[in-house]
């Protein structure tokens, strides 16, 4: 199956409840029922109150029949065009993969290693969550899996040195991409949250060459609820992406939006199920016209 196909397919709970919204419009009209019931559907798939208003708005202006085009256009203006990975045209590159527990993180780490794999890179992983046993016996399965180094240190449960250790042979071996599986924490939590920032600090001050790049994996089912787990990872680290994990388990796509208009953080990937293959970069089009049904090649 396509890619583009993958990704229609993971959007169809949300794209289910929002089409038929539309298709609710289209069937009665453009009147105030119609759009308080579309309003109410919109919200619910924490699309965003603001943005909400302003589709409403769209249509109105737009009545006629193919106002779901003048929609599409808008939901594609508003959302940042990077369907190029900008990564892989600079190396050597830490990637710093934050986020709460249960989010999918480690997960990711998985996926992104085989991404960057298929594309020649040379991968290293950095099991540093080095308070959970669990999530550094998974990774390393996973690196057995993808025949991709990894650096753990079980007897360590300092984090920041086991990232030492990883970005020094990461500099020795000349590694072009290293993702560092962080220690899953939730937002509220200080001392981890520090942790984190301290991380990052070492990174920028003892490894100069690097660039450093942080994504948060967001559960998508969460909603409006991610943009507070958001918020305060970015109040410690620069945030340069979002993976959304779980999307094809829920409605509420619609965050993609909130997500970059409040918090400026645009969405890199989207991760789908438990495959290693289960990762696509976002393309503002393509998921656009996925949740609205408008995908002329399908």
């Amino acid at each position: 199956m396509a890619i583009v196909g993958k990704v229609f397919n993971a959007l169809k709970r949300t794209r289910d409840t929002i089409s038929d919204a539309f298709d609710l419009v289209r069937q009665q009209k453009v009147n105030i029922e119609s759009l308080e019931k579309l309003e109410e559907t919109l919200l619910l798939s924490d699309i965003g109150f603001e943005i909400v208003e302003k589709i409403v708005n769209v249509i109105k202006i737009n009545k006629q029949d193919n106002f779901i085009s003048d929609v599409e256009n808008y939901l594609i203006s508003i959302l940042p065009d990077h369907h190029n990975d900008k990564i892989l045209n600079s190396s050597p590159v830490v990637i710093f993969m934050v986020g709460v527990n249960g989010t999918g993180k480690t997960t990711s780490c998985a996926k992104l290693a085989n991404h960057y794999k298929t594309q020649g890179k040379n991968i290293l992983m950095v099991a540093a969550d080095t308070y959970r046993a669990a999530a550094v016996d998974q990774l390393k399965i996973w690196s057995n899996r993808l025949d991709v180094e990894i650096i753990h240190n079980e007897l360590s449960h300092q984090p920041s040195a086991v990232l030492f250790d990883g970005l020094t042979a990461a500099k020795s071996q000349n590694s072009d991409i290293i993702i560092v599986d962080t220690a899953g924490r939730l937002h509220t939590s200080k001392n981890l949250m520090f942790e984190l920032e301290k991380m990052y600090r070492l990174s920028k001050k003892n490894f100069s060459s690097f660039k450093i790049n942080s994504l948060i994996t967001l559960d998508a089912s969460l909603g409006q609820n991610s943009l507070i787990q958001a918020k305060d990872f970015a109040s410690k680290v620069q945030l340069d992406g979002a993976i959304l994990t779980k999307m094809d388990g829920t409605a509420k796509g619609g965050i993609v939006f909130p997500l970059y208009s409040k918090s400026n953080i645009p969405v890199k990937f989207i991760g789908t199920g438990e495959d290693l293959e289960d990762l696509f970069i976002f393309n503002r089009n393509e998921y656009v016209q996925s949740i609205l049904g408008t995908n002329k090649s399908l």
